[in-house]
């Protein structure tokens, strides 16, 4: 079997009929591929939905999403592990893309950023500009296990995904997966990720949760020079915003204005950032949209480092 379809659940009665769907629908020999659904202890018609639509469904409440996806690739048959969310779908074409890279023994992952779907909100498109990446075809650092493809042996030399990690499990994979072979990202993969943040509170939120494990997986699996400004921007911007808002307290009319023309030189730094991550595309209106999303994200970046990495209670599959 060439494709195993590895998928984590919980509660997604709302997404996985859909999701199923698509991958029922694609243009591919159904003898090559199979789909498994591990189930994180669903409340809800999960389950039942996906057994319907051909699905092999295990139940797992105990693991993390992690552990989720290790369980789900010990069960797979398949030459290529195949990573992706209950809230995604997939075009036609995917395995047919995928397809060219099954006799490349040197690449050990590949696939693409799911895309925002064609009714986004402003959030979601703003936002898939830092997410999408810089090519649409060649080596990368790192993809989404939303849209992951995965050779065996090199999930199995890696160690799969670190099960101590609440998220950004994805990232600290592929970095273990790069002694194995080249990660490749290729915008033909296409996926389409339906429950990206669509609004400003629950990308907040959703930042928040991811940046729980940041630093927890760089420090796992060692910070690179590339891997600094996620360590450091964060952390920097709140400490500067906080700085703001207690300078008033420190006595003296000059702090208060150093900390201001601090704060607008990291500002325009931002703006900066922003118009390059838009170019050639830049509008007044998407600049702003994204200045203002890369502010927030900063913040919820930087205040996750003063919350746990870890879970308490049940594991979750999703934020």
């Amino acid at each position: 079997m060439q494709f195993s379809i590895i998928i984590p659940a919980k509660n997604e009665e709302t997404n996985i009929g859909r999701c199923l769907d698509s991958i029922n629908s694609v243009a591919w020999v159904r003898s090559q591929y199979e789909v498994i659904l591990v189930d994180n202890g669903s409340m809800d018609r999960t389950v039942e939905i996906a057994r319907g639509k051909g699905a092999v469904v295990y139940i797992k409440p105990e693991l993390t999403i992690s552990g989720l996806r290790n369980f789900g690739a010990g069960c797979a048959s398949g030459d290529i592990l195949v990573f992706l969310d209950a809230d995604c779908t997939v075009a036609e074409s995917w395995f047919v893309t995928a397809s060219s890279y099954l006799n490349s023994q040197d690449i050990a992952c590949f696939g693409s950023p799911p895309i925002v779907p064609h009714d986004a909100t402003w959030v979601q498109k703003a936002w898939f500009v830092v997410r999408k990446k810089k090519m649409d075809h060649g080596e990368t650092d790192w993809l989404e296990s939303m849209n992951m493809f995965v050779r065996r042996e090199a999930f199995a030399a890696s160690g799969g995904f670190d099960e101590s990690l609440i998220t950004c499990e994805d990232y600290d994979l592929s970095m273990r997966l790069r002694q194995f072979g080249i990660i490749v990202t290729d915008s033909s993969i296409v996926a389409i990720h339906h429950g990206e943040a669509a609004t400003v509170a629950h990308f907040f939120r959703k930042e928040l949760w991811r940046g729980k494990s940041n630093f927890a997986g760089l420090m796992q699996h060692g910070v690179t020079v590339a891997e600094l400004p996620s360590l450091v921007a964060p952390t920097f911007h709140c400490m500067i915003c906080l700085c703001v808002l207690l300078s008033p307290l420190s006595g003296t009319s000059f702090f208060p204005l150093l900390m201001l023309a601090s704060l607008l030189v990291w500002q325009m730094i931002l703006f900066a950032t922003c118009f390059k991550k838009l170019s050639p595309h830049v509008s007044a209106r998407s600049l702003l949209q994204l200045h203002f999303l890369l502010n927030i994200y900063l913040f919820a970046r930087g205040a996750s480092v003063f919350s746990s990495g870890r879970r308490t209670g049940a594991p979750q599959c999703a934020a």
